[in-house]
């Protein structure tokens, strides 16, 4: 199978060339404007495909696809907004040669614009996909995936990258060629339009049982979602889709430039690209996750339900997912299954099942979020995560669960002054080998209060759900103190991850923040418990560990 990539050696084109690399049936043209460029790229390719670096003008393209006769071409140079008056000139080529066609276009009228090509390429028998990318692929999956289970009514949700993904300068020029220009989208059941980049949303995006990135700020982004996907589901009246780059502190002046453009009617700020891609690229720093959330409100059975599916990539896999659509199609294709002919949006490529498959050894976890009426504290925070957890440890977070249960523990303090002051002002226990340990729950302020007796010497704390920016986060309150808490189900344990503190509401340093080692897992039938605390530079506070049933 041969292949032609135009902008074969960008961003996209090169991580799906990537990710391509163990097909040795492939030959890939590696195709742009700079022969240079290709060349350098196919010298460095390590990979089983053959590569061949190629200088083509896709505005001039028929003469190459005669010359070369490949049996697909994928458009992966970009961007697509600026296409101009011919910008369906490769698939008009591709069509009158015969040729299959694969785009990543996010720019929303390029995509929805191309299904005027379907009469055409279904004579010709070739199919000419455009969009082949998480949006709108992948966000059309996972809204099939809910539309089993609900009447969808409004969609919203986002991509967040990693600081250190990497952006193109084509890609940059598209988003800041937008901002504070109008975005067709629908809303409140009409055809409306908002404001590109000056409309902004917050997300947690969290895979239950996954440490949870922190909630960011979502900006409107054109995107074909916004156009392809309410006609596949005629009770949607709104949709809003939005990007969250970090370090906010930039993405917040690109708002404030692209309300000014709107209000004022200031010309394009796409002069300003280069300026912004050398920046966002320069500035990386933070942690090396990236993330994407759907999340759906609607009916079911006339009641009101809300669904949310939330991705989570850790490190180098989360900027290939945009490219793994098309490498996906391609695959299936060299296993018999060849898209069907026609031109259209590519929302019916692939089903959440192929993406699920893709994913696979790589560090990248999905996850759905439900509405649990009745759900326990634990429950609600965990979602789906908890059924993964022991038995005994679903029985103490379980609704209904027993109020006391006692045991015997093991407690450890820590040595220094500061640390002995510590413990004493939260109450901790004092160090005993052997001790009796008995917990309580009660019912508090939508929450749990958690007393904690061992040997006579007692403390508590409140847990409760975390809100706002402390979303899908346990909250656990000492007294003043509150420290914030992923809850992670790993190898059959539950560990409780610090994420944020505050005292009195008011946000600390993450680099002061307490250390918290702890888990609760079985062993022989019984529920087990192992709490370390500790802060920078005072070392450990308290470490208690031990057994419980109910009592």
């Amino acid at each position: 199978m041969k292949i032609l990539v135009l902008g074969g050696y960008g961003v996209f084109g090169g991580r799906l060339v990537r990710l391509l690399a163990d097909l040795a049936q492939l030959e890939l043209l590696i195709a742009g404007r700079t022969l240079a460029a290709a060349q350098a790229f196919c010298a460095a390719h390590q990979g089983q495909p053959r590569v061949r670096p190629l200088q083509v003008d896709r505005r001039q393209l028929a003469p190459v696809l005669q010359a070369e006769r490949p049996d697909l071409v994928v458009d992966a140079s970009g961007p697509f907004q600026d296409y101009g008056e011919h910008r369906y000139s490769a698939v008009e080529a591709c069509i009158a040669a015969g040729i299959d066609y694969l785009d990543f276009a996010d720019a929303t009228d390029f995509v929805f614009g191309v299904s005027a090509y379907d009469a055409q390429a279904r004579a010709a028998g070739v199919y000419v996909l455009s969009g082949v990318s998480s949006f709108p692929v992948l966000t059309a999956a996972v809204l099939r995936q809910m539309a089993t289970r609900m009447d969808i009514v409004r969609v919203e949700g986002g991509i967040a990258p990693s600081p250190f993904a990497g952006i193109g300068l084509n890609v940059m020029r598209a988003v800041v060629g937008y901002a504070g220009s109008p975005v067709k989208l629908r809303r409140q059941g009409r055809d409306g339009h908002g404001v590109g980049l000056a409309e902004s949303r917050r997300f947690t995006v969290a895979v239950p049982g996954r440490v949870p990135l922190r909630n960011l700020h979502f900006s409107l982004v054109d995107v074909p979602d916004l156009q392809v996907l309410p006609p596949e589901h005629p009770t949607m009246t709104d949709i809003w889709m939005g990007a969250g780059p970090v370090p906010e502190v930039l993405h917040r002046v690109l708002n404030l430039l692209a309300k000014a453009r709107w209000r004022f009617k200031l010309p394009s700020l796409e002069p300003c690209s280069r300026l912004f891609y050398t920046v966002l690229n320069l500035m990386k720093f933070g942690e090396h996750r990236g993330g994407m959330i759907v999340r759906a409100q609607g009916t079911s059975n006339g009641a009101p339900m809300e669904q949310s599916w939330h991705l989570l990539a850790e490190a180098d896999d989360g900027p290939y997912i945009p490219s793994m659509a098309i490498e996906a199609v391609i695959r299936k294709q060299l296993a018999g299954e060849r898209p069907a002919p026609g031109a259209r949006a590519a929302t019916h490529a692939l089903e959440l099942s192929d993406y699920e498959q893709l994913f696979v050894g790589r560090t990248i976890h999905t996850g759905f979020r439900r509405d649990m009426p009745g759900a326990s504290l634990y429950q609600r925070v965990l979602g789906d995560a908890y059924a993964r957890l022991p038995a005994t440890v679903q029985a103490l977070h379980a609704p209904g669960a027993a109020q006391r249960w006692v045991g015997q523990a093991q407690v450890e303090r820590g040595r220094g002054v500061l640390s002995r002051v510590l413990g004493r002002i939260f109450g901790f226990p004092a160090a005993a080998a052997n001790v009796p340990v008995t917990v309580q729950f009660s019912p508090e302020a939508g929450g749990e209060r958690w007393t904690r007796t061992f040997n006579g010497q007692r403390f508590s704390s409140l847990q409760t759900e975390g809100k706002g920016r402390d979303e899908a986060l346990l909250v656990e309150r000492f007294g003043a103190v509150a420290v914030a808490l992923a809850l992670v189900v790993d190898g059959g344990r539950l560990q409780l991850v610090p994420r944020s503190w505050s005292v009195l509401g008011i946000p600390l340093p993450r680099a002061l923040l307490p250390g918290d080692q702890s888990f609760e897992y079985e062993a022989d039938g019984r529920f087990v418990f192992d709490v370390e605390i500790g802060a920078p530079g005072v070392g450990r506070i308290v470490h208690y560990r031990g057994t419980l049933q109910p009592g």
